[in-house]
């Protein structure tokens, strides 16, 4: 039997304007994560927000490990700062949210993978903090974001030896996709860089 993976969803507010569910809010994902986790081995299993830390332990425990996703901002108020912008105010809920399957995770011993904002969440969760966006932040930055080419982009990152990522693909420089606009400032406490992107 595959091991089952659960994996975090995104959150859409209600829209009038959207063509369907109209007035609902919907929890949903990229079904190319869906993809990837079949691929490599596993049976994926979308983990819903319930609303209460009880929920969380009751998802996990149907589960083999955790995928934190990618998607929306972290939300400043996560790790201690307000907005620059308003429109990096993030998504609180989905903060909690994916708080609660994490804490449930790693105290029943479960592997957890962060994508892209769940690596960012893991990070903010055991006490770390964010650069808010890339680009007006980090002087000498590389292009982390391109609406025209999104997940096409291209940046190196330096895989640190020594490291359970070393042992898998090796030490030195990767080519890795990206559509960040955010960045992990302060890693979080007994957490490890595995890899590191060449402007930091």
């Amino acid at each position: 039997m595959r091991p089952v993976i659960g994996i975090t969803v995104s959150f859409e507010e209600p829209d009038p304007q959207r063509a369907l569910f109209r007035g609902k809010p919907l929890q949903y994902l990229e079904v190319g994560m869906l993809a990837a986790v079949r691929a490599s081995g596993a049976t994926p299993i979308l983990l819903p927000a319930l609303g209460d830390d009880e929920a969380a332990h009751d998802l996990v425990a149907c589960c083999d490990g955790l995928l934190l996703s990618g998607g929306t901002d972290v939300a400043p108020q996560s790790y201690g700062q307000v907005p620059l912008d308003p429109a990096w105010s993030g998504d609180i809920e989905r903060d909690l949210y994916e708080c609660a399957l994490l804490h449930a995770a790693l105290s029943a011993g479960k592997p957890v993978l962060g994508i892209c904002r769940g690596c960012q969440l893991l990070s903010v969760a055991h006490g770390g903090t964010m650069f808010q966006d890339i680009a007006t932040q980090c002087e000498g930055a590389v292009p982390h974001r391109d609406p025209d080419v999104y997940d096409r982009l291209e940046h190196d990152v330096e895989v640190v030896d020594a490291t359970r990522l070393a042992r898998v693909l090796g030490a030195g420089m990767r080519r890795i996709n990206t559509v960040h606009h955010q960045a992990i400032r302060d890693v979080g406490s007994t957490l490890r860089v595995s890899a590191r992107a060449t402007d930091g």
